[in-house]
């Protein structure tokens, strides 16, 4: 019998495009100021949009994006744990108090995103909300919700709407290890989603990502 434990904890990693609690006690007691974090978000705002909508679908949409994750991913970017080029030297740049705050302001805008196609999606809809127990992939609504909305204080992502280039790169980059830096402490659940990925197939990656864009 499959421990109930570990499936919930895959489902919340396999889009999470990585829930992780890396971070400080202190940190995590910050408010942050949507009010401040919108006089901080102008260079946030040339590819994830000035509302948290990206315009180029390889970067994530933000808008709505629970703000403990935000946090939570900001704090590993800035460490070097989680390899992005683009942002590591960005969230360098971030104070704890920074980074509370933008994530204050982007929880607060309005999502939009863009349509699924619908070919794809069906597919996808299927591996999202019933997964595949022959392969050991579950469904990732047991974490991230029929809707795709996660759990802010459980660390799991928000991931309906979202951009399907970007989550197909982070599924992609679990399957190859390389999402993380080698060596780096990983947040709670990394090598697990790892294993997950690894299990989809090319045309699972295309058809998730394809119901996730269109996911409301």
């Amino acid at each position: 019998m499959k421990n109930p434990t570990f499936t919930v904890v895959l489902a919340a990693q396999l889009l999470g495009l990585g829930f992780a609690t890396v971070g400080h006690a202190a940190d995590a007691a910050l408010v942050g100021s949507a009010e401040a974090g919108a006089e901080k978000s102008a260079t946030c705002g040339a590819c994830h949009g000035a509302t948290g909508n990206s315009p180029n679908p390889e970067w994530p949409n933000l808008a709505g994006q629970h703000h403990e994750y935000i946090t939570e991913q900001l704090g590993l970017l800035k460490s070097g744990a989680r390899v992005a080029p683009v942002m590591n030297p960005m969230a360098l740049t971030l104070s704890p108090q920074d980074m509370a705050d933008l994530a204050a302001y982007f929880e607060k805008q309005t999502l939009v995103g863009l349509e699924a196609e619908a070919q794809l999606a069906e597919a996808g809809q299927k591996l999202y909300r019933g997964g595949d127990a022959a392969r050991g992939i579950p469904a990732c609504l047991a974490c991230h919700g029929p809707n795709g909305r996660g759990n802010g204080p459980a660390r799991w992502p928000q991931v309906r709407a979202q951009q399907s280039s970007y989550a197909t790169a982070q599924l992609k980059g679990y399957a190859a290890k390389t999402r993380y830096a080698a060596g780096a402490k990983l947040p709670p659940g990394a090598e697990m989603m790892t294993d997950v990925a690894m299990r989809l197939s090319e045309d699972d990656i295309k058809a998730l990502t394809a119901y996730l864009q269109g996911l409301r």
